[in-house]
């Protein structure tokens, strides 16, 4: 059987190798009760010919999400996986993916339709370097699984209907689009927001720096 990688090679589905990297998103668990082998044989008995990269890192974390009655670091262990597998399919650079998201044509009207608003995309390009090197990428997985694939399914800006803000883009983005030219302040309010020390409602982590920016 042939899993079709995210460059457009195919290659052999190999135990091994997905095992390996299950067992590297392993760490600081609970190695007695977290079996990375076990999830290996679920996933290779659900797989079909041409089955994608991506498709066998959802299929690999839906199958750690039903483990989690087993022991509850399972459950963190589905949520590093489904982190994992969308920061390879997503930009790391925030002022790259706002750009994106400025730039968009829909593609039905073959028209400007930015989701970023002029304002925050000048404000992000005028401060890329302070904003993209203050993002720290590895909060993403503080995430349990219920909670990234809410962001995903609804939260998490997309580009013809693909996933392309991170988790810390969003905050990002929502920080800009409060305290604009305040780029301190937006810095702050993204550690805060990132480190959980609160959360802002979801009109707002929704609307932050976009064209429709009613933050209630």
């Amino acid at each position: 059987m042939f899993v079709n990688k995210r460059n457009g090679r195919t290659e052999k589905v190999m135990f091994d190798k997905i095992t390996s990297r299950i067992q590297k998103l392993c760490y600081g668990l609970h190695p007695e009760f977290v079996d990375p082998a076990e999830i290996t044989l679920k996933v290779i008995n659900g797989l079909y010919q041409g089955v994608t990269t991506v498709e066998l890192d959802n299929l690999a974390a839906e199958t750690a999400a039903t483990m989690t009655t087993k022991h509850p670091d399972y459950a963190h262990l589905a949520a590093r996986i489904a982190v994992s597998n969308l920061h390879k399919e997503t930009k790391k650079v925030f002022s790259e993916v706002m750009d994106d998201l400025h730039n968009w044509v829909n593609p039905k009207t073959g028209k400007h339709s930015p989701m970023i608003s002029d304002e925050v995309h000048k404000i992000i390009q005028d401060n890329a370097e302070r904003l993209n090197s203050a993002i720290i990428y590895d909060r993403d997985y503080t995430y349990n699984y219920f909670g990234f694939k809410t962001l995903e399914r609804s939260y998490l800006l997309k580009i013809n209907g693909r996933v392309a803000e991170r988790p810390q883009h969003m905050l990002m983005r929502v920080a800009v689009g409060i305290h604009h030219n305040d780029i301190e302040a937006a810095i702050e309010t993204y550690n805060l927001l990132s480190e959980k020390w609160f959360t802002h409602a979801s009109p707002t982590l929704f609307n932050a720096g976009t064209t429709r920016p009613q933050l209630s």
